[in-house]
């Protein structure tokens, strides 16, 4: 089963510690498609900007709300920006054929174009390309390699010809291109996910920590920052990059086109690695069950992919088209959570994911979050139970991927949303504490009613005193359930 019901609370309590984002669309949107989806093994939605209009997304994001109160668990929202789409112009006879090793030029002329040219209505990016640089088109498919550029026409020889069409797309991956991360379009989608309290922004077409930078200051602090790495110019500066985000996405479609296949497993793996290092969230995406579009089962390749990208300890993993637009969204979310259900119960998957070291700051907080880990892996830990109000401590706790799940008690509703891509974490949003003795009481009585043990179950509880301070945390403290915590009066 991919989720369970305690006796005492309908909210969903996962098995499994890696999380699942979704996206919604037509096939998806409505509220009865978003509840199967969450019950099937989904964590958290993703809302793509690139499609639809503000007014399919609001009543989307409504849907979506009222299903996690109709099943009281907090559920995550990503609205994905655009970013810039780079594009040809327009042909006469709307397509042309570009032969092997013949020359095209791409030029500012808006004249529609032929065998031999055609217009790139991109006027920042002439004068900047250099002799050898690659531009691919149609997400690859065409490869041309620059002979000469100029401010009006960039020669090119085809280095991989064949069929073009009107406006296809263009990718220059040995260029940083002078474009800001965010278009017109961008700035009004990100102002309408601020509105609507999204939890987490998905930037696009990131290049430098300043894209990055420009993003934060735009949505004023609301929602956290979710960096797509999908320019080889990222990958370049990942450090500085996830230094700024709120989290990391491996964006594997755009990252696939510009680098050579064959490049993009150990970068991605880089990618997780260097993201769980610094404690933030890392999705990994695209294609993962691709075939599940159309079919109902997918291929063995797709599974092991999803498998990997568990055992390598990434947050969550992302289903795209299969949920917004294919046949079967709810037996992609299903197939999804038991491939990582099962990777979670392999005997070597506790060692695997932790090939990859978290050393933790010299601070209190991050001495306790390593020392919770130790605990659970040395004693019989039914839960880690860490009272949080930016969700710092719990983001701290989960870099350790300790054995016990963590059950994250927070006075914060936007906090407890955000925790749903956090791996290992399930979150509670209640009342604040103010006294240890209340603290611990809580602690037992949540754990209890979420199905976190039973009578004899060890807890550890993790939180900051004083309480209600920000970044205190500094108390450590291991209860033993009775299993009448909720006989008591609250």
């Amino acid at each position: 089963m991919p989720y369970r019901r305690s006796p005492h609370h309908r909210g969903i309590k996962r098995q499994r510690k890696v999380k699942i984002l979704a996206t919604l669309g037509p096939a998806s949107r409505d509220k009865e498609t978003i509840a199967k989806l969450l019950k099937a093994g989904a964590d958290a939605f993703r809302v793509n900007m690139s499609h639809g209009d503000h007014d399919t997304h609001r009543e989307t994001i409504a849907n979506i709300r009222a299903v996690e109160k109709d099943l009281e668990r907090p559920v995550a929202i990503l609205c994905d920006l655009q970013g810039p789409k780079l594009r040809v112009g327009q042909f006469a006879e709307g397509k042309a054929f570009i032969r092997h090793g013949a020359h095209f030029t791409l030029d500012r002329d808006p004249t529609p174009g032929n065998d031999e040219r055609v217009c790139l209505p991109h006027p920042e990016l002439f004068g900047i390309l250099q002799k050898g640089q690659r531009l691919l088109i149609d997400d690859g498919k065409l490869r041309l390699v620059v002979i000469r550029a100029d401010t009006d026409a960039i020669l090119c020889s085809a280095e991989v010809g064949g069929p073009i069409s009107d406006r296809k797309g263009v990718n220059i991956p040995d260029a940083l291109i002078p474009i800001p991360a965010l278009t017109d379009k961008d700035r009004r989608d990100l102002a309408f996910a601020v509105e609507q309290k999204a939890d987490w922004i998905g930037l696009s077409f990131v290049q430098r920590p300043e894209d990055v930078a420009e993003a934060r200051r735009l949505s004023g602090g609301q929602g956290a920052i979710m960096a797509k790495i999908e320019k080889p110019a990222a990958v370049e500066s990942l450090d500085e990059i996830i230094e700024l985000s709120d989290g990391i996405m491996v964006a594997r479609g755009d990252l696939g086109v510009e680098l050579l296949p064959e490049e993009v497993p150990p970068i991605q793996k880089h990618i997780i690695e260097k993201t769980r290092a610094l404690g933030k969230p890392v999705v990994v995406a695209t294609q993962m069950l691709e075939s599940m579009i159309t079919s109902p089962s997918p291929t063995r390749a797709e599974v092991s992919d999803v498998a990997n990208a568990v055992y390598d300890g990434a947050d969550a993993v992302m289903l795209s088209a299969e949920t917004a637009a294919g046949q079967w969204p709810v037996e992609a979310v299903t197939i999804m959570d038991r491939i990582a259900a099962r990777v979670e119960s392999d005997t070597t998957y506790r060692e695997r994911i932790h090939l990859t070291h978290t050393p933790p700051d010299a601070t209190s907080a991050d001495a306790l979050s390593e020392a919770c880990a130790q605990i659970a892996d040395t004693l019989t830990i039914e839960g880690i139970v860490v009272f949080t109000g930016s969700g710092g401590s719990a983001r701290r706790v989960a870099r350790e991927r300790p054995a016990a799940p963590m059950l994250v008690l927070t006075p914060s509703q936007p906090t407890a949303r955000r925790i749903a891509l956090l791996w290992g974490a399930h979150a509670v949003v209640t009342k604040d504490i103010g006294s240890f003795e209340e603290m611990i009481a809580k602690g037992k009585r949540m754990a209890l009613r979420h199905g976190f043990g039973a009578a004899g179950s060890r807890l550890v509880a993790l939180a900051g005193v004083p309480f209600g301070v920000p970044g205190s945390t500094n108390l450590l403290h291991i209860v033993t359930l009775t299993g009448n915590e909720l006989d008591t009066p609250k």
